[in-house]
């Protein structure tokens, strides 16, 4: 049985280059009337998302759970987490391609140092679903503790 499913429409307008997608009816509702184009992913994004900028908060949203119930499996939870993913759109073979997501973690975890802390990011790198989703894409992780 599954735990959760999410979704969102896009109904996409026009030629690739000039055209648009709006997304409507996401189960939050919070994607809604967004709006997407090829031009906002590949050059500047002028106020529109990307289906890359949609993977990295799903990886850095996705990363920080995990890494908080790791710490927290741990006994020792954390002050704070900061997670920043860095999704990139490659050509491989002449076809656009999701290749990387880089993600910087900075946490401040009172009673942890460096060794735990990297044995607690290894064990959240497998337990995350988006980065068993993106497996065959390169992800690193860049994790530091920081002082409070």
């Amino acid at each position: 049985m599954s735990i959760a499913v999410r979704s969102t429409k896009t109904t996409w307008e026009g030629p690739l280059a000039s055209g648009t997608g709006t997304f409507s009816d996401s189960s939050s509702g919070v994607l809604d009337s967004q709006t997407v184009t090829w031009a906002a992913r590949t050059e500047a994004p002028g106020g529109k998302t990307s289906p890359e900028e949609l993977a990295a908060a799903a990886h850095s949203s996705c990363y920080s759970m995990a890494l908080s119930l790791t710490l927290g499996e741990n006994k020792t939870p954390a002050d704070r987490v900061s997670v920043e993913a860095a999704v990139t759109l490659d050509e491989v073979d002449g076809v656009p391609t999701v290749t990387t997501s880089a993600l910087t973690v900075r946490a401040v975890v009172p009673g942890l140092d460096e060794a735990g802390f990297a044995k607690v990011v290894e064990d959240a790198s497998a337990l995350c679903p988006i980065s068993r989703l993106f497996a065959d894409a390169t992800i690193t992780v860049d994790a530091a503790l920081e002082t409070a």
